[in-house]
């Protein structure tokens, strides 16, 4: 069975992105979560490790709007034309029943993701990763996320996207790393106990 992470930048309050009504981006405003190099270099490995990207709509348009053409962008650091190179190449689903195309080596799911997500974990490959609060959130009610990485930003942004939903059962973790980078952020990864 394939394994199944959620990982995200998170606020010490819990948000993936703040409540920002003048900003442009659909997802919010998330200019507190600029990674440091060593930062970004932790996610990028993280990417490469992943056989399967499980995208929610609002997380797809955020990074198809930007990575597939990240590395043609001025003053691209080595990890950030990698990244983007990574994120093309890896193949990515989509789930979504408001859009109709996707690009990149993706596939667009509009059916039950709960379903489709048992289906994709069943399958023999390397690990899958899921972003986005709402797909994520559908997937950690069923009971599906092996593990979950919070990569904490010392900031309190009082609301926004959560980046857990409210539960019907406690979902019992273990701490299996803890890892601190520069400016205060400090990552937390947690298995689900069996």
């Amino acid at each position: 069975m394939r394994k199944l992470s959620y990982g995200m930048n998170v606020t010490v309050d819990g948000y993936i992105s703040a409540h920002d009504p003048g900003h442009a981006s659909p997802s919010g405003n998330i200019g507190w979560s600029v990674p440091s190099d060593e930062l970004f270099q932790w996610w990028l490995e993280r990417e490469q490790a992943n056989s399967l990207s499980l995208y929610g709509r609002k997380l797809w348009e955020t990074m198809s709007s930007y990575w597939p053409t990240g590395d043609e962008q001025p003053n691209a650091t080595a990890a950030q034309i990698e990244f983007a190179r990574n994120w093309r190449s890896t193949p990515k689903v989509v789930f979504s029943s408001t859009i109709d195309k996707v690009e990149w080596n993706t596939r667009l799911v509009n059916g039950d993701a709960v379903t489709e997500i048992t289906r994709l974990k069943g399958e023999d490959g390397g690990p899958m990763a899921i972003g986005g609060a709402t797909l994520a959130g559908t997937a950690v009610q069923a009971g599906l996320i092996d593990e979950y990485l919070l990569v904490t930003h010392p900031v309190l942004v009082g609301g926004g996207t959560p980046f857990f939903v409210a539960l019907d059962n406690w979902v019992n973790l273990e701490l299996v790393e803890k890892t601190a980078f520069p400016d205060g952020v400090l990552l937390t990864r947690y298995e689900k106990r069996r």
